[in-house]
């Protein structure tokens, strides 16, 4: 047993190979066992292999980093990853663009598929592990053009120890988390995480909080065995801001960027959850591991909301059309898998072989109610443009006053959307073997079979109830070759697929031509070099090419099949290490291209939310023993909103901008370090990410977060 060092530590296991998720914990010793790193902390334990061996780009941010960078939110680390980048996700859940393929269900918690529309938190994080590429034979559906998994923390054996944090913006935004471990023996170890956040920003409006308690149990029944049991709750309440609109030229109205295109009352989104996860890993002997995991959550989860629809800057530039909804979601999720791990040699010829398998049903139900307005019998109307946009008095009435003087009233129990209730039964199994062929040389093989079966009750109408179900059957191969001409030097190259069944992400429905249509497949190439070059200091390099296939019913002929094919292509960079015992340094650059492909061919069109250079920049210096100083930047090139043009024949996009962020933090002892984190330096008026034509994203001014953080 021994300790890794920073770089070391950054492992993607499973995910890299073909797990769903592998991590190693600081806190925690690592078994070394011949070539490969194994920890007790991770709950899907595949074959953990150093990052300079894997076949793929990856990313790992550690909680560490997540503290000294100050970020509370999934998408300030994104804004810091090459190659992914923020989608609004209608002002109440995570959106994650990878590579041009945005998510909203490529997120995993210790490896099982966490797929429920919110904002995750970062309390309870060891670290944070972002995958790109299509990744079927780890995830399975899904996992387009990558995936987001979040390592929990769990107990530590023979430590204890309390840490604390502490903070408040300039927003008045304002929280606390605490981490607790008991454990006086090597065998049992008590961990409890909490946290709460009182929500603010910039925006009219806006407020929430945020509330999450994680006790975990880890036990260690004999030498080779390892138990984790885990309850999570989770409890968001947030108001919901989706943007302000684009004008003649496309762009967000600048003159609007103070305006919240929302209801006080009728714009919010709660989430309750409870999360059960457990795991046991167990070594036979030296050459035979294997893990069993199981996860449920259940989920429950209301999101109500009004948004700009229309908006026309030059005929009625004091005029917006405003479209609304409300949508509830009850879930359950159940995921068990296991695998096992076998080191053998045939020759002189290693083998790690893996074999796995994993089962998950899902139940979901939901529905949404679209606004109903009495004075256009629809779910649009028109409204004068003020700030604050306090359109509607009284919680829920839903009285409004319309240009021409009457009083507009909102009904969200008149106009049913949709209403279904899904279950769905997904098998898979999976092979692979790293091949070690020679000291420079290994190769990965691997299939994964998964079987996807859904059923669609959809209650819509209720005089005519409609039952839809389908069944996908995919076999997704991966393969890589990894070249070492020096132990501290890989050249690789990969190729993999996934697909997405046609029911979607959120699987809501398979109505119409849905369930006769095969799912859409991707496939993914990418060569890559990465380098250790200095002790603690590494530099990682690929360019890829992703290409979707998507069954599509022909305009001409209903009983035949148009085959469209839309490629994305780019190149990524990142560095990421100590330039000198003080000054570390995380840096990463991407250039992404494609076109968009239909039924007529190529359309010379850029897919949306694809900017085609991305760089970011992150520097820590160790001033003296107590003092450290940050600086760092983000820079997106404009990206298009839309796919393709508005009714008045322009695109909608969003300007390029850079932001500028810096940090300070002064050690006074291991119980306190007084910490501040200055985001948008320059006070940089930019738009970061939209959902549609007229919601687009306004970001923070600039603004401080002061924080105390603590260990004893």
């Amino acid at each position: 047993m021994r300790r890794v060092s920073s770089v070391s530590l950054f492992l993607f296991t499973a995910s890299a190979l073909s797990s769903p998720a592998f991590a190693v914990d600081t806190e925690d010793q690592v078994f070394v066992v011949g070539e490969y790193l194994f920890s007790d902390q991770v709950n899907a334990l595949k074959a953990p292999t150093p990052i300079i061996d894997v076949p793929q780009s990856l990313s790992i941010i550690t909680a560490d980093e997540i503290a000294k960078r100050g970020f509370t939110s999934i998408g300030q680390v994104i804004d810091y990853t090459p190659g992914v980048n923020t989608s609004l996700g209608e002002g109440h859940r995570d959106a994650v663009v990878f590579r041009g393929v945005r998510s909203t269900a490529d997120f995993f918690i210790d490896g099982a598929r966490d797929d429920v529309q919110y904002y995750r938190p970062l309390y309870n994080l060891e670290q944070l592990e972002i995958l790109r590429g299509p990744n079927a034979l780890l995830f399975g559906r899904g996992g387009t053009g990558g995936i987001l998994n979040r390592v929990t923390k769990k107990g530590v054996l023979g430590e204890t120890f309390v840490g604390y944090q502490t903070s408040v913006d300039t927003f008045g935004e304002h929280g606390g988390q605490i981490d607790i471990n008991f454990s006086n023996s090597e065998s049992v170890a008590f961990r409890l995480n909490a946290m709460y956040e009182g929500l603010n920003n910039h925006r009219d409006f806006f407020d929430g909080d945020r509330f999450g308690i994680n006790p975990t149990v880890k036990f260690k029944p004999g030498q080779n065995t390892v138990i984790d049991l885990s309850y999570e709750y989770v409890d968001h309440e947030r108001f919901v801001d989706r943007g302000i609109p684009t004008g003649l030229d496309g762009r967000p109205v600048e003159d609007l960027k103070n305006v919240v295109f929302a209801d006080p009352e009728l714009n919010y989104t709660t989430l309750e959850a409870h999360l059960l996860r457990g795991s046991i890993q167990h070594t036979f002997n030296e050459a035979l591991k294997g893990n069993l995991s199981v996860f449920y959550g259940d989920y429950d989860k209301v999101y109500s909301n009004l948004y700009a629809s229309g908006y026309d800057q030059v005929a009625t530039p004091d005029l917006v059309t405003l479209d609304g909804y409300i949508d509830t979601t009850q879930r359950e999720n159940l995921v068990l898998s296991g695998n096992l791990v076998s080191e053998i040699d045939t020759g002189s010829i290693g083998h790690t072989f893996i074999a796995g398998g994993e089962y998950i049903n899902t139940s979901s139900d939901q529905n949404r109610f679209n606004t109903f307005w009495d004075t256009t019998s629809d779910d649009n109307e028109i409204f004068l443009i003020t700030r604050p946009l306090d359109l509607i008095n009284g919680i829920g009435t839903g009285f409004a006053t319309n240009p021409a003087g009457v009083t507009a009233t909102n009904d969200f129990t008149a106009d049913l959307n949709d209403d279904t209730r899904v279950d769905i039964d997904v098998f898979s199994f999976y092979l692979q073997d790293q091949i070690e062929l020679a000291t420079w040389l290994d190769v990965v093989v691997g299939l994964r079979y998964d079987s996807f079966d859904i059923g669609v009750n959809n209650l819509g109408d209720p005089a005519n109830p409609e039952f839809r179900e389908r069944k996908d059957e995919e076999i997704s191969p991966r393969f890589g070759i990894i070249l070492k001409p020096r132990e501290n030097i890989s050249i690789y190259g990969s190729y993999s697929e996934s697909f997405l069944p046609r029911s979607g992400e959120q699987f809501a429905n398979i109505n119409s031509s849905k369930n006769a249509l095969d799912p859409d497949t991707f496939e993914n190439i990418e060569v890559g070099v990465k380098w250790d070059f200095v002790d603690g200091l590494s530099l990682t390099a690929a360019i890829f090419e992703i290409e979707q296939s998507s069954p599509q019913v022909a305009d001409s002929d209903p009983d035949t099949l148009d085959i469209i094919d839309s490629q994305i292509r780019g190149f990524e960079a990142q560095l990421q290490g100590y330039i000198t015992e003080r000054w570390f340094v995380s840096a990463g650059y991407s250039y992404l291209d494609g076109e968009r492909v239909t039924r007529s061919g190529p359309t010379g069109l850029r897919p949306r939310e694809l900017p085609e250079n991305m760089f970011s920049v992150w520097n820590n210096y160790q001033v003296n023993p107590k003092f450290t100083l940050g600086v760092g930047l983000t820079y997106q090139d404009e990206t298009f909103i839309t796919n393709g043009p508005n009714s008045n024949g322009v695109r909608p996009t969003l300007p390029s901008y850079l932001r500028i962020d810096a940090a300070a933090s002064y050690y006074i002892s291991d119980k306190v370090t007084v910490q501040v984190n200055i985001e948008n330096l320059t006070d940089t008026v930019y738009f970061p990410n939209a959902h549609s034509t007229h919601q687009a994203g306004v970001g923070a001014p600039i603004n401080a977060r002061f924080a105390l953080s603590g260990r004893f």
